[in-house]
């Protein structure tokens, strides 16, 4: 996902990231060491608040569109990421909520990185809407009933989640980037 190689000041099509990350459902991931099965559903709003604010913090800093690296993302490509994990989890939460088993789109998230050009953004706009896709999707996860966490929806490539399950999916997202831009996650 975050792997992309560099040549000349645009970088080319990114290696595909094949892996599919549910493990982290049901045991700590090795590069970030979050443990989303640990994670109580009522920490979910405050899990999503506190990768947000880290992703503010980074993108007002001077270079928060250099890359560490090549082929490492730099935290403007990761902010970028992360607001567009907030929307499309807002909406497959909105769909659980309000369909029976709805079955979800793929969505390339290395073809967005490219196609919406992530690297040539404006760092102060992406935390501006960083901030309000997450407070979005964080407002909705507080708001669950006790009766709708155990809802199913189902990923193109046939995982099944529930709402709570869902939720500590993407919340190992939000906290798995931002160790990638404090340089602690693995790669």
């Amino acid at each position: 996902m975050a792997s992309l190689v560099a040549m000349s000041d645009e970088p080319m099509a990114p290696e595909p990231d094949d892996k599919d990350w549910t493990f982290v459902l049901g045991q700590p991931c090795p590069d970030c060491g979050f443990d989303a099965a640990a994670v109580d559903r009522t920490e979910i709003p405050a899990l999503v608040r506190s990768s947000a604010t880290a992703f503010q913090t980074s993108l007002s800093l001077p270079g928060a569109a250099t890359r560490p690296s090549p082929q490492i993302w730099s935290p403007l490509e990761y902010g970028c990421h992360v607001r567009d994990v907030c929307r499309i989890f807002a909406e497959r939460l909105a769909r659980m909520r309000d369909e029976d088993d709805p079955l979800f789109a793929n969505w390339d998230q290395d073809a967005t990185a490219l196609e919406d050009r992530y690297w040539a953004q404006d760092p102060a706009r992406v935390s501006g809407e960083l901030t309000e896709s997450s407070a979005a999707i964080a407002e909705a996860f507080a708001g669950i009933a006790d009766d709708e966490w155990q809802r199913p929806g189902r990923r193109s490539n046939g995982s099944v989640f529930t709402v709570e399950s869902l939720g500590r999916y993407f919340v190992h997202d939000l906290v798995h980037h931002v160790a990638d831009i404090s340089g602690v996650a693995r790669h």
